[in-house]
């Protein structure tokens, strides 16, 4: 089960992307804006894994090119912190903004935020294109900033965010260099 879903889980993320935005106009008649704002994080977020992962190009791009042909990103990797991850991580924050108020939820918005500068360094320092960079820039920043700006929050609600997105980051690049070394000592 866990093959398949290495293979195809990002088809899912087309037409669940495809079926949640299908629903804002429904929402959108009942729902205050940021509750809505943040709900778009989930559908925005599978829109960027389709330019990002679709024929396993990021995994690739990683592995080849930022580690030098070693394997720091597996496909299970790719799909727990996707699937896992990312739209967990998005489903507890709906519930939160739901439940607690949108200020608590701000790691959605964040999430986007701290995964665009994820696209803009490594373009910026191998000069081209890298799989997530379009929708990095032409969608994450935009719809991160907007709800942050949209949902008042206290300096700890940011930081709360901030913080829970930047964590989740760290920890995915401290396991995709911590297998790269133990992929290149296994070489030597």
């Amino acid at each position: 089960m866990l093959e398949l879903l290495t293979r195809h889980w990002v088809a899912g993320a087309v037409f669940m992307a495809a079926a949640l935005l299908a629903l804002v106009p429904l929402l959108a008649a009942d729902w205050p804006l940021a509750l809505l704002l943040i709900f778009l994080h989930s559908p925005g977020y599978m829109i960027h894994q389709v330019e990002e992962h679709t024929g396993d190009r990021f995994r690739s791009f990683v592995n080849t090119v930022m580690f030098g042909g070693r394997e720091a990103l597996t496909t299970i990797d790719v799909l727990w912190v996707n699937c896992g991850a990312v739209w967990g991580i998005d489903l507890i924050a709906l519930y939160v903004a739901w439940i607690a108020g949108p200020a608590w939820a701000l790691v959605a918005p964040y999430l986007m935020l701290v995964n665009s500068l994820g696209h803009i360094g490594p373009a910026l320092r191998f000069r081209g294109y890298n799989p997530g960079l379009v929708t990095g820039i032409v969608l994450f920043i935009p719809l991160g900033l907007v709800t942050v700006l949209t949902i008042p929050a206290t300096a700890a609600q940011h930081a709360l965010g901030f913080g829970l997105s930047l964590l989740l980051h760290i920890v995915i690049a401290a396991n995709a260099i911590r297998r790269a070394r133990s992929a290149g000592l296994a070489k030597a």
